[in-house]
Order: C-alpha cells, then sequence, then structure tokens
C-alpha cells in the first residue's frame, strides 16, 4: 500500500527524541493532516548541553531536529532546514554548535518563552504542525546500573544522558531530575484530542520512557481514547540497551509506565527474532494490552538486506494500517 492509498489520520501526536522521533515525524507528515512532536529535554552532550549549561535554556538539539523532520518541503525552507541542521566548524567558541540551536536561544532570549520561541522557529522553517518540549523545565536523567562492579549485583547509580546512554553497564531503571516535573503547556491536550500517538524508536532509557516518566503525559496517555502504538528499535542501542532483547524493550517500559496500555506494537518481519522470541515477544505486548503487528518499516540495503534504520515510506504506510486495522477490531 502506497502513502495515497493509506488512510489519513486527522491528529498524530509523536513522543520522544533524537533520530528516532525524526523518523516517525517524517512518516507521520505523510498520512497526517496534523502532527505534534512532544520532544524529551534531558540532553546534557554537544552544542545542547553547552548552552543548556551557559544560558539556562533547554536543551535544543532534539527540538531542533523535530522542526527540522516537519519543515516546509519547498527549495527555500529545504535551503533554511540545512542551515539550521549546520554545524560551525574549528576550534573557536562556536565550533560544534548548530545554526538551529543558536537561533533557538536567541528567540527564547527576545520573546522569554521557549513554547513562543519553537513556534517562531516553525514558522520560519514553515513547519506542517507544532514542537512542544515536554517539559519546561530541563531535566536530568539518573539511572539505576549493574554490571560496573566486580559484583554484578551491586547498583550504580548514573547522573546525565549522554553517561546513561554510553553506559558499558546494563541500565535497569530511569528516573527524572528534578522529581515530578510538569509537563509543557500544550502536551496533555495534544495527547487528548490525537487520533494516534505514537511512542518510540529511539534510544529507550534516554528518549522513549522519560516521557512517560512525566505524571501528567503518563495520565494523558492512560485516558486518551487515541490509537496507540510502540514503535520497537530495530537493533539494540549500543550502551544502554546493548544486549537487550525485543521482549525485555516492553518489560522495562511496562515497569515504567503500569498504567499505560497500548493498542499496536510494530515490528519488521525482518528482525532476527527466532520463533520462541517472537512467542515471547507477542506474550509482552499482550502484557501491554497490545498486539504485534508485523510491517517493512526499515530501509533495504544494497544486498537486500534490513538496515537498521526506518524508511518514512514505509513507517507512515505501517503506522495508517495499523491504526486503521486496530480501530475496525
Amino acid at each position: 500500500m502506497n502513502n495515497q492509498d493509506a488512510p489519513r489520520i486527522p491528529s498524530l501526536v509523536a513522543l520522544g527524541g533524537g533520530h528516532g522521533l525524526s523518523a516517525t515525524l517524517g512518516a507521520g507528515r505523510l498520512v497526517a493532516d496534523h502532527v505534534t512532536a512532544v520532544v524529551t529535554v534531558a540532553d546534557d552532550g554537544g552544542s545542547s548541553g553547552r548552552l543548556r549549561r551557559e544560558l539556562g535554556i533547554l536543551p535544543p538539539g532534539d527540538l531542533r531536529m523535530a522542526l527540522c523532520a516537519l519543515a516546509g518541503t519547498d527549495d527555500d525552507h529545504q535551503r533554511l532546514t540545512r542551515l539550521f541542521q549546520h554545524r560551525y566548524g574549528g576550534t573557536g567558541a562556536l565550533a560544534g554548535h548548530a545554526v538551529g540551536n543558536l537561533v533557538f536561544a536567541g528567540l527564547w532570549e527576545l520573546l522569554g518563552d521557549p513554547i513562543e520561541a519553537l513556534d517562531a522557529v516553525g514558522s520560519i522553517l514553515g513547519v506542517t504542525g507544532r514542537v512542544l518540549p515536554m517539559s519546561p523545565v530541563a531535566l536530568d536523567i539518573a539511572a539505576e546500573v549493574v554490571g560496573l562492579e566486580a559484583d554484578p549485583r551491586v547498583v550504580r547509580t548514573i547522573l546525565g544522558q549522554v553517561a546513561v546512554a554510553t553506559t558499558p553497564g546494563s541500565v535497569r531503571r530511569v528516573r527524572l531530575i528534578p522529581p515530578d516535573p510538569p509537563a509543557a503547556a500544550g502536551v496533555v491536550e495534544a495527547i487528548s484530542g490525537a487520533d494516534l500517538v505514537v511512542l518510540g524508536p529511539g534510544s529507550w532509557f534516554t528518549s522513549v520512557i522519560p516521557n512517560v516518566l512525566i505524571h501528567e503525559i503518563a495520565d494523558a496517555l492512560a485516558a486518551t481514547s487515541a490509537t496507540k502504538i510502540l514503535v520497537l528499535n530495530l537493533a539494540p542501542q549500543p550502551g544502554e540497551t546493548a544486549g537487550f532483547s525485543a521482549e525485555q524493550h516492553l518489560h522495562v517500559l511496562r515497569q515504567h509506565a503500569p498504567e499505560i496500555d497500548f493498542d499496536a506494537v510494530l515490528v519488521d518481519p525482518r528482525m532476527p527474532l527466532s520463533g520462541t522470541e517472537r512467542e515471547h515477544l507477542e506474550r509482552a505486548a499482550a502484557g501491554l494490552g497490545a498486539r504485534v503487528v508485523t510491517a517493512e518499516i526499515a530501509r533495504t540495503g544494497a544486498d537486500g538486506s534490513m538496515m537498521a534504520v526506518h524508511d518514512p515510506v514505509l513507517l507512515a504506510s505501517a503506522l495508517a494500517t495499523s491504526m486503521s486495522a486496530t480501530a475496525g477490531e
């Protein structure tokens, strides 16, 4: 089925961060009339971390990527999108900063509000839809990690998104600092009014799960009448989920969000799952109230093998048809 045949989705909300969220947004804009991105705000590395520390703002990197994923497709807006994604070279004070991060920081100073600044950037880029931070407060991630000591039972706390994402240990649980942060204005309303809500793909402990740790967002996800689809990663994330099975991803999500059920878990049939692993995945999905939906959603390499990169056109069709099938049950 191509995207012209796929049923249209009036309103889609996607939660996450980084390249995973960008993949969902690229797909969502093809089949949804309105797309809202709800973006993780815990990045403490690179340009985002520097601006966060120096200016006291939300880390702008994931927000910038989401805006660029929804930018206008005409030549002028695409040229601006490339500019916003461009990073300065050299070794001076600007080295490594993305242009879009600096523009967002400047607009925030001018307008005095991060969401107004995001809407202003969206207007500049011709964004279709809206990008919102999951919270107006810059957050930190704290993780309980095992495997860092000689005794494998010893649990250490690792602080910061970059440290958690790259730990050689095994992450067991994460929490947000400060605890119980508020949801950003407009997030709960977007989830409540959505027809489809998509969580994942992305770095599981640092981009996906943080969204459901905000109580207002978790409550809205539990209460919404929208179809809820969980998109699994195509491969384990080096570091934070190295060695995780597909089933384990669902179990840790349930541990962090016990009240949130889903309608479908979307996986590519080419993922290397044995018969037993598939059975375990189906049971774990059932524990979330969901069924496993298989659809080719990954790009195919020149040699015909599945690449660990989502294809926006295939993912768009899979989201639309999965929502239609679920609604028809």
